[in-house]
């Protein structure tokens, strides 16, 4: 019962409740085990379980349209998360499926347990109502919005001018201008330093190696500090790159559903008609041979 409790306190939707009500909770919960690749349920059956992750991995996933295609797999969920929450709220088709691909353990928590630990905590219809609420607004972001953006206007954007030298001086290095600057400073200070009215820093020019050896110590971690933020930078293009994919990925499984759905639909409505001609076909033939 302990190793119960202190799993479902690191679960967001248990975690602001009382001992009492996580205890309730617990004594309604029975283990369930996973093997490796089952399904813990599919999208269209009716829901009827909540579960808490306790070991292992499981994938959220939308299945293939057509068979042989790769399913679209939205989340992968680690210990201490939980996945069927919608249906402790009504009992509608699953919208989405759930496998584990390497084993898990999980707590099942039904929804006539949970009802009825509901009459008696209020509370947890509370923290329930808060957690869906969050995830309808992240689904609402994620399918209402363009998931496309320009990360470079929106990574500049948020540059303070430290970072932004940093970047100039980047640039700069990485320049020919740089070169051609460092080849000619260095020509005129040896054929200055050459003339002997003229000498300021004769050779082995000791001056100028420690100009030099500043000018690398100042650029080194400039130079560090533009390459970290460029990776940042590919870090949110990828990220960005991820949330397009997964809309537009979604977005055809959805498409391919429907058309699926349609043919279908189609094909029963053909099957009718077929049937209907033959029907008809029959009942003029019975009349023919009645006359």
């Amino acid at each position: 019962m302990s190793h119960d409790l202190h799993l479902l306190r690191r679960v967001p939707l248990f975690a602001g409740l009382s001992d009492a009500d996580l205890s309730g909770i617990a004594e309604r919960m029975t283990p369930r085990k996973l093997t490796v690749g089952e399904t813990l349920f599919v999208r269209g059956e009716p829901g009827s379980a909540l579960y808490v992750i306790v070991r292992g991995t499981v994938r959220v996933l939308l299945p293939s349209a057509k068979p042989g295609m790769k399913p679209v797999v939205l989340e992968q969920l680690d210990a201490g998360e939980f996945v069927g929450e919608m249906a402790l709220i009504d009992s509608a088709p699953r919208m989405a499926s759930v496998d584990s691909p390497g084993g898990a353990e999980l707590l099942e928590l039904t929804r006539d347990n949970f009802l009825l630990q509901l009459d008696g905590s209020p509370r947890i219809g509370i923290a329930m109502l808060a957690i869906m609420s969050k995830r309808l607004r992240i689904a609402a972001e994620l399918l209402g919005t363009t998931a496309s953006r320009d990360i470079n206007k929106e990574a500049d954007a948020q540059l303070t001018w430290a970072q932004k030298l940093a970047d100039r001086v980047a640039e700069w290095n990485g320049s020919w201008s740089f070169l051609i600057l460092l080849f000619a400073g260095t020509a005129i200070w040896a054929t200055v330093n050459a003339i002997p009215g003229l000498q300021f820093d004769p050779y082995p020019y000791q001056f100028f190696n420690f100009f030099l050896a500043f000018l690398v110590a100042v650029q080194g971690p400039l130079l560090m500090m533009s390459q970290n933020r460029q990776t940042k930078k590919e870090r949110l293009h990828a990220d960005a790159d991820f949330e397009v994919n997964l809309k537009n990925e979604t977005g055809i499984h959805r498409i391919l559903f429907e058309i699926a759905e349609l043919r279908d639909e189609l094909e029963s409505l053909r099957s009718d008609r077929r049937n209907s001609v033959s029907h008809a076909e029959n009942a003029e033939d019975a009349e023919k041979s009645d006359s």
